[in-house]
């Protein structure tokens, strides 16, 4: 992973809106031709009503165009290695495959990586409908 994608969800981070919970968190995505971005979690107070970084990534990226997603990056400022929460793993498998890698990040960068197939291994897929 380039640092640029690590430093893209950390600046994401400190840009949540997170009053209620304290616990702010960013996530950035890079495309396959190296576009990358990134969201933070957005708090309301009627919860649940407020959304995860990931999904406000993935946001952008469908805003931006789209593209095949082939790497992610998370970090919270009180987790370390923080995953996506289960509906985000889902939103995710809709734009990237089982290969694409999952970076679980630090105040110091990557702590660990895995795909997502890892993270999601039977993860639901619209495409078997038809």
């Amino acid at each position: 992973m380039s640092h640029d994608l690590y430093l893209a969800a950390k600046a994401a981070m400190a840009k949540a809106y997170a009053p209620y919970s304290k616990f702010p968190v960013g996530a950035a995505i890079r495309t396959e031709d190296g576009r990358i971005f990134a969201g933070a979690n957005i708090e309301v107070a009627s919860f649940p009503e407020g959304w995860c970084a990931e999904t406000t990534a993935l946001g952008h990226y469908i805003m931006g165009g789209g593209g095949r997603i082939v790497e992610i990056a998370v970090i919270a400022e009180r987790m370390a290695k923080c995953t996506p929460c289960g509906g985000c793993r889902q939103r995710l498998a809709e734009f990237a495959g089982p290969e694409a890698k999952l970076y679980l990040c630090d105040e110091t960068g990557v702590a660990e990586t895995v795909t997502m197939g890892d993270m999601l291994p039977y993860g639901f897929r619209g495409d078997t409908w038809t």
